[in-house]
């Protein structure tokens, strides 16, 4: 899964999966991972934090949870600490994943068809094995089918944070592909929400927010800047958003798709990178650990445990997780490369994407605000629906720390090839091949002087 050199080859060549990325996405995602690694070990700690809390100062947790703050009239925001959180700063995780997704079908794997298969038959079905494994668990008379979604999400952040603990070297073209698969899988998520969790709709409300949004893309489009213009202004579309009866975090998602994803000009970054690059550490080191700090924190006993592997529902969330989410990333992988006839790098072999596949089955974020949506009225099994959201999480995170561990040395050891710049110039030795058409390529795309980040490579205008 690369975007090939412009070299004469046999037509009859076939196609590379997981192959090494070009220079400037390389250089993309490996500062975006960056910044989720360290959002995801914060992710990790808050998550400890809320546990150790939530079950030795129970009251305390639960009084600073229902503390309600805000005004009540007239958008009835008078909401608790625990709904700001997974409505409101989860607003600016979805913005972030807007913009990935916008520039993933602008400068990224997205935009190219052929490309673009990989991953999102991989999420499709990552998402779908889950939902029937935990239909199916939930077919009884005791089951709660209405959790369906909940084991379908992979928590990018949370997966890189056992990465960092674990001290696993991937391979940037396995991290390049867990990145576009969750992009994806977020998109999915996002409509999930969307469709199946939005009630009581608000017309007016609706009416005024899509309004809202028209304004922001129209001084967007007509290069008005100044972030005291457009953050009162996202503030009203979120809260509009709210009142409507759709999710609020669908207002996030939709600004970030319509921020300009490719430059104009001689703009060094355009827009969407610009402001993504400086929201990510945001979004990542303060919005997702504080979500997580309010919506972990679940009480853990021997008999919560016991519940965990003998009811339904929360049995399907973490077959879901661990079985559905492996068995589908790998499966749409596999079949992927089975009815396009293509091949998997010579460098990689297919229990690494096994491994990866297991790492995808980690889904914490996502996971726990859809438990929260989907048993609105049934706290108690919100709660054990968590309680299963962590304990599948570890699993997957506990059995992909093994498979990973079992080929960190070669991992280790084709990192460092990637990294390899032996003559200083800032570009890795491994781009500097002898073929004339790999020097062009290299060139046009290479980092301009002065620029600290670069895009994914000239992509169509949007």
């Amino acid at each position: 899964m690369t975007h090939q050199p412009p070299v004469d080859e046999p037509t009859t060549r076939r196609r590379q999966l997981l192959g090494r990325l070009p220079l400037p996405e390389r250089t993309f995602i490996t500062d975006a991972l960056r910044t989720e690694t360290v959002g995801g070990v914060l992710l990790l700690a808050a998550a400890v934090i809320a546990l150790i809390w939530a079950n030795v100062w129970p009251h305390a947790y639960e009084n600073v949870l229902d503390h309600a703050v805000g005004p009540s009239a007239p958008l009835h925001l008078h909401l608790t600490l625990g709904e700001w959180a997974e409505d409101g700063l989860l607003t600016i995780f979805f913005f972030v994943a807007g913009i990935e997704l916008k520039r993933e079908f602008v400068a990224g794997e997205l935009r190219s068809p052929s490309a673009a298969l990989l991953p999102v038959t991989a999420a499709v079905c990552g998402v779908a094995i889950p939902a029937v494994l935990f239909a199916v668990t939930n077919s009884g008379s005791g089951g709660h089918p209405g959790g369906w979604a909940i084991p379908t999400a992979t928590d990018i952040a949370f997966a890189l944070g056992v990465l960092a603990v674990v001290g696993s070297h991937l391979p940037s073209a396995l991290r390049a592909f867990l990145l576009t698969l969750a992009v994806v899988d977020d998109l999915i998520a996002i409509l999930i929400i969307a469709i199946f969790y939005s009630s009581g709709i608000r017309f007016w409300a609706l009416g005024l927010a899509v309004a809202g949004l028209v304004l922001f893309w129209f001084l967007h489009r007509r290069g008005v800047h100044g972030w005291y213009l457009f953050v009162p202004l996202a503030a009203v579309i979120w809260a509009l958003m709210h009142e409507s009866g759709v999710h609020a975090t669908v207002a996030g998602v939709a600004m970030g798709l319509m921020l300009r994803c490719h430059r104009e000009g001689d703009e060094q970054h355009s827009p969407g990178e610009h402001i993504e690059h400086l929201v990510r550490p945001l979004s990542a080191g303060l919005a997702v650990p504080v979500f997580a700090l309010f919506a972990a924190g679940v009480t853990i006993s021997g008999s919560a445990l016991g519940q965990v592997f003998t009811q339904a529902t929360p049995l399907g969330i973490v077959l879901g997780l661990l079985v559905g989410k492996t068995v589908g990333i790998f499966g749409g992988t596999w079949l992927t490369a089975r009815f396009t006839r293509a091949e998997l790098n010579p460098q990689l072999r297919w229990a690494d994407m096994f491994a990866v596949s297991v790492l995808g089955g980690i889904g914490f974020t996502v996971s726990l605000l859809i438990s929260e949506l989907a048993f609105p009225g049934d706290p108690a099994l919100a709660d054990r629906s968590k309680t299963a959201v962590l304990v599948g999480s570890l699993l997957c995170a506990l059995v992909a720390t093994v498979l990973l561990k079992l080929r960190n040395r070669h991992y280790r050891e084709l990192c460092e090839e990637e990294d390899r710049d032996l003559d200083g110039d800032g570009i890795p030795d491994v781009y500097q091949q002898d073929d004339p058409a790999w020097r062009a390529w290299v060139g046009e795309f290479a980092p301009r002087a002065g620029d600290d980040r670069t895009d994914g490579g000239p992509g169509p205008s949007q």
